[in-house]
């Protein structure tokens, strides 16, 4: 790999390279039946934010770790129901990527589809916690293992500006490629990426970036697939594949290194759906077999489909949540989580003044799908 590598200039969009091989051609078919069925699939969980949330959980954890930020999948569930009060380092730096992604999905419905410059910035503000938009200043470099400097990005204000808005309009007109659209997806992020906009967070801005496109291109209808934690699995092939498109001389080097990298996020995506098949299953099954519990037990009388929901919506629940979800005083509150506790369904934990209810076996669950 040369000391460095400034020469790569940023494409113009759809880049010109075939991208009609079998082999893509293999890996996109398996990729689409995988992410269909997902789809599919999802529409079987009744409240939808059931796996927006527990999804969006298990990815700001494994996006995060990409970037060396790491904390426990405990550490997270009691940050989400603590409201962040108690949130500090790691754990602080993954509820922002959460936030930064809720932000994402909210500003999508909100704009009709259209992800807009102005929502990444927002996402990033959020992630950061900044007030700052794209790189105004030249200087950023990525570096190998080694300190060797691999890529210098556009380093111009006006340049990023420009490519930037090219890529905006990329994503949001589907006149302007025939591609199919997860195929463009590994096109847009290989140029987010490259692009790299921000002074920091792009790899994380990025990967919200993936699954809000495969929202708005009708792929999927909730943002329940992320690919971080195959990227993770594969961090060496993704930094390879990602910087031998930019190395690229000749026309059929540079055709056959986006061949690679199509592939790589095609696999990407059929890992990720089919891992996240085996979750929405489990939860779906879970839920059965708590309402089966619940309603079908001594404890019928306590028997709601907004119980059931707010226990998976909190892996950890509170007195709070189930006030505000269930519309019960306190004290009613407190009497149905202790006797599901006495019933095992929920674990009790107490911290100092505080009880919190865990369910469990959707956090083993969890779990096993993120290890």
């Amino acid at each position: 790999m040369p000391t460095q590598k400034s020469t790569y200039e940023i494409p113009k969009l759809p880049p010109e390279s075939d991208f009609e091989s079998v082999q893509i051609y293999k890996a996109l078919s398996a990729a689409t039946r995988s992410l269909a069925e997902l789809k599919g699939l999802a529409k079987s969980i009744p409240n939808q934010g059931i796996l927006i949330d527990s999804l969006t959980l298990q990815e700001a954890r494994a996006s995060s770790a990409i970037e060396n930020i790491v904390t426990t999948q405990d550490d997270l569930f009691r940050a989400d129901i603590s409201m962040e009060r108690t949130a500090t380092g790691p754990t602080k730096e993954v509820a922002l990527y959460r936030d930064a992604m809720r932000l994402g999905w909210k500003n999508l419905i909100a704009n009709q589809n259209i992800i807009s410059n102005r929502s990444l910035i927002a996402q990033f503000q959020l992630l950061k916690g900044i007030d700052t938009g794209f790189r105004n200043t030249g200087g950023t470099v990525l570096q190998s293992s080694k300190n060797e400097v691999v890529y210098v990005p556009p380093q111009i204000p006006d340049n990023i500006e420009r490519h930037m808005s090219d890529l905006e309009r990329f994503i949001n007109d589907p006149s302007l490629c025939e591609l199919d659209p997860l195929i463009k997806m590994a096109i847009i992020h290989h140029q987010f990426e490259s692009i790299h906009p921000f002074p920091d967070g792009n790899g994380r801005i990025g990967r919200i970036l993936n699954v809000l496109y495969l929202v708005t291109s009708g792929l999927l209808d909730i943002p329940v697939l992320y690919l971080s934690r195959y990227i993770n699995k594969n961090k060496n092939e993704y930094y390879r594949y990602l910087q031998n498109v930019r190395d690229a001389t000749s026309e059929d080097t540079r055709s056959d290194a986006w061949q690679d990298w199509v592939i790589y996020i095609l696999k990407a995506v059929d890992d990720t759906s089919r891992t996240t098949i085996g979750l929405v299953e489990g939860i779906r099954d879970q839920m059965a077999v708590m309402k089966s519990e619940i309603r079908d037990g001594e404890l019928h009388r306590l028997y709601s489909q907004d119980l059931i929901n707010n226990l998976f919506r909190h892996p950890y629940t509170r007195n709070e949540f189930i006030e505000r979800d269930l519309n019960v005083t306190r004290k009613t509150a407190t009497k149905y989580l202790d006797l599901l506790t006495e019933a095992s369904i929920l674990h009790k934990v107490r911290e100092g003044r505080n009880n919190y209810y865990m369910n469990h076996r959707l956090i083993n669950l969890l779990v096993s799908i993120s290890d």
